[in-house]
């Protein structure tokens, strides 16, 4: 990883890491606290779709902050299918959408055979949220499947 990119995912993680502060400082009533662990799957998931919906949705990143994270959080071989779905859909395959979404959740699915599963439900304006099942490597903590069913489903 270059130093360009490393500084730039670093500052985005930054941005998601600050965010969260100045959101739990801005709640009504009692401050809200968000946490997480580098070795838990649910929350790299989790930092990888705020980061990641966070760099889409500033012009300033002009796609590198995006792909930086992508390397960093998803899998080789992964990226390659995220490739060919977007070239045969003409859409985001993370988000699987052709804009960002202002909403996300990301829920513990179980894990199975060496693998973390997560729904991720993203929120379009007033429209049904769609629903995404992620699977992560627990070994290597990386992304190695989005889609609608996950790897226990195909």
């Amino acid at each position: 990883m270059s130093s360009k990119t490393r500084a730039v995912l670093t500052a985005g993680v930054l941005a998601v890491a600050l965010g969260l502060g100045a959101t739990a400082q801005a709640s009504a009533g009692a401050p809200r606290t968000v946490s997480g662990s580098p070795a838990d799957d649910i929350t790299r998931i989790a930092d990888f779709y705020g980061a990641y919906i966070d760099a889409e949705s500033d012009p300033d990143t002009a796609g590198e902050l995006p792909t930086a994270l992508r390397a960093y959080y998803i899998a080789p071989a992964c990226l390659k299918k995220l490739a060919a779905w977007e070239n045969r859909e003409h859409a985001d395959g993370v988000l699987r959408a052709q804009n960002t979404p202002f909403k996300w959740k990301v829920t513990d699915n179980g894990t199975a055979d060496n693998r973390t599963e997560a729904v991720v439900t993203l929120t379009w304006g007033s429209n049904s949220p769609t629903k995404l099942v992620v699977d992560m490597n627990r070994r290597t903590h990386k992304i190695i499947d989005i889609g609608t069913t996950g790897l226990g489903g195909k």
